[in-house]
C-alpha cells in the first residue's frame, strides 16, 4: 500500500561466488523463504536463499499492496529468531475481533482480555516485513542471499542437492526447501500431485482512511459474495482528505461483479466499500493504490520427495477468510527449523528422509484442518439463503455465549493450540 513511510534503504547484495556449499538451499525469498532461511541461519545453520526476482523489485511501491496479519504464535516465531525488533513499530495489534454476518445483530466477539495481555496478532504491510527481511540477510553470517538468480538445472541424490545457476553458479547442499509459492515449480518437477480449486470469488485489498478510530479491533462482516475483513492499521503521517485513521480491506466478492467495481473511479469505490462498512467508521477515503487477486485452494499430496520438503504456499494456500496463510507457513518453519537444528546438533544429515518424513507428519494435519476448515466457512458463509443465514447466525450467537468455547477459538485464531514447535511456545530453537 505503501501509504506511511518511504521504503528503506537495503544493502548490496552479496555477489554469488563460483561454487556455493552450504547445509540447506532454500528457494524463494518470499516471506515463508525468508523466515526458514533466519531461522536456520540464527541456529548456525549455513543457509543460501535463491529467488529469480530482484529484492529491489519486491520492495518497489506498487509490487504488493496487501497486508498480513501476524498471529500471537507467529509473532513469538519472528522473536525467537530475531526479526520482530525491527518490525514491533510498524505493526498494529489486534485486541479484538468482531465476527459479524452482514446486518444481522448476532455476533462473535473475541476479546484478548480473556486470555491476557496478549494481542491476539498484529497487522503488517507486505513491504516492510520483506524490506526487513532482506535487510537483516545483509548481516547474517550464515545466510548468503543469491538474488536475481535463476535456477537452470536442480540435481537431488541420495547424498545432496547441487544446483545450477543460469548465471554458471552452483549451489551445493544437504537438502532443498521449496518455498517457491503456489506455483511451484520444484514441486511441479518432483511430480508431487497438487488438490487444488479456484473460489467463484476474487479479493479487493486497499487501505483506507477514515473518521473514526477503530480502537485495534478487526472486523470481519460476512456478506452474500464473501467476507469482508478491515483490518486495524496505525494512523497515517500523512492524513488523507483530513483523515488519519487507517485501516486495511480485504473485500472478497463475487467473480461475477469483479469487473464492474474494477472499472470504477475511486469515489464510485469509496462510496462501495462504504457501504460494505456500514458507516461506523464514519466518513472514509482511499488510502493508496487498490489491487485485485484471484482467489482458490490448494494443497499438496505430500510434502516432502528425496531431498526435498515443501514449505509455505508451496505445500498449502487457501482462503482468506481468516487470514492464517502465512500464518500457516510459519509454523511450518518452526516445526522444519526445530527438526533440522535438532538433528543437526547431534552430527546427523539433515537431509535424512526420515527428518524431512517428521516434517510432513507434523504439519501435515494442521494445514489440512485449516484448509477444509476456511473452505467450508468460505461456502458457508458465501451466500444469502434465508435457512442457512438463520443457522450460521445461531451458531454465532451461541459461541459468543459460551465463554470456554470462545476462548478455545481465540486460542486457534492466536495459533497457539496443537502440537507446537518451540518457537511457537516462546522458547529457543
Amino acid at each position: 500500500m505503501d501509504i506511511r513511510k518511504p521504503p528503506r534503504d537495503l544493502p548490496a547484495m552479496k555477489p554469488a561466488p563460483h561454487t556455493q556449499t552450504v547445509e540447506a538451499l532454500v528457494v524463494g525469498a518470499g516471506m515463508a523463504g525468508m523466515s526458514l532461511a533466519h531461522a536456520l541461519a540464527s541456529a548456525g545453520v549455513e543457509v543460501a536463499v535463491v529467488d529469480r526476482a530482484d529484492p529491489a523489485a519486491m520492495t518497489a511501491p506498487g509490487h504488493d499492496g496487501r497486508t498480513t496479519a501476524i498471529a500471537a504464535g507467529s509473532r513469538r516465531v519472528l522473536e525467537g529468531i530475531g526479526l520482530w525488533g525491527a518490525l514491533a513499530a510498524d505493526a498494529c495489534p489486534i485486541d479484538d475481533i468482531r465476527v459479524s454476518d452482514g446486518d444481522s445483530l448476532m455476533f462473535l466477539h473475541f476479546d484478548s482480555r480473556e486470555l491476557g495481555d496478549e494481542p491476539l496478532g498484529h497487522i503488517l504491510e507486505n513491504r516492510p516485513i520483506r524490506e526487513s527481511f532482506f535487510a537483516a540477510a545483509g548481516r547474517a553470517p550464515a545466510l548468503e542471499l543469491l538474488a536475481p538468480a535463476e535456477i537452470a538445472d536442480l540435481a537431488r541424490t541420495d547424498t545432496g542437492v547441487v544446483a545450477e545457476l543460469a548465471g554458471g553458479e552452483t549451489a551445493r547442499a544437504r537438502v532443498v526447501f521449496a518455498c517457491d509459492g503456489r506455483g511451484s515449480r520444484l514441486r511441479r518437477d518432483a511430480g508431487i500431485r497438487v488438490t487444488e480449486w479456484r473460489y467463484d470469488q476474487s479479493s479487493f485489498v486497499c487501505a483506507i482512511a477514515h473518521e473514526q478510530p477503530h480502537r485495534n479491533i478487526a472486523h470481519e462482516r460476512f456478506l452474500p459474495g464473501g467476507p469482508f475483513a478491515l483490518l486495524p492499521m496505525h494512523d497515517l503521517d500523512n492524513p488523507v482528505d483530513g483523515l488519519r485513521h487507517c485501516s486495511s480491506v480485504v473485500w472478497s466478492e463475487s467473480n461475477r461483479l469483479v469487473p464492474a467495481l474494477r472499472n470504477m473511479d475511486d469515489t464510485g469505490f469509496s462510496a462501495a466499500l462504504a457501504n460494505c462498512t456500514g458507516g461506523f467508521l464514519g466518513r472514509i477515503a482511499l488510502a493508496g493504490p487498490r489491487s485485485v487477486y484471484p482467489l482458490g485452494l490448494s494443497h499438496a499430496a505430500r510434502y516432502v520427495d528425496r531431498r526435498m520438503a515443501l514449505v509455505g504456499d508451496a505445500a498449502h494456500a487457501i482462503h482468506p477468510i481468516a487470514g492464517q496463510g502465512l500464518n500457516m507457513g510459519i509454523r511450518d518453519v518452526a516445526a522444519l527449523a526445530e527438526l533440522v537444528v535438532d538433528a543437526r546438533r547431534l552430527g546427523r544429515d539433515i537431509g535424512e528422509p526420515d527428518i524431512l518424513a517428521d516434517y510432513e507428519r507434523w504439519r501435515r494435519s494442521d494445514n489440512m484442518t485449516l484448509a477444509v476448515t476456511t473452505d467450508l466457512l468460505t461456502r458457508l458463509f458465501s451466500n444469502d439463503i434465508a435457512p442457512v443465514r438463520a443457522a450460521r447466525d445461531a451458531g454465532l450467537a451461541a459461541v459468543n455465549a459460551a465463554p470456554p468455547l470462545r476462548r478455545f477459538f481465540m486460542r486457534h485464531a492466536m495459533g497457539v493450540v496443537g502440537d507446537l514447535p518451540r518457537l511457537v511456545r516462546g522458547e529457543a530453537l
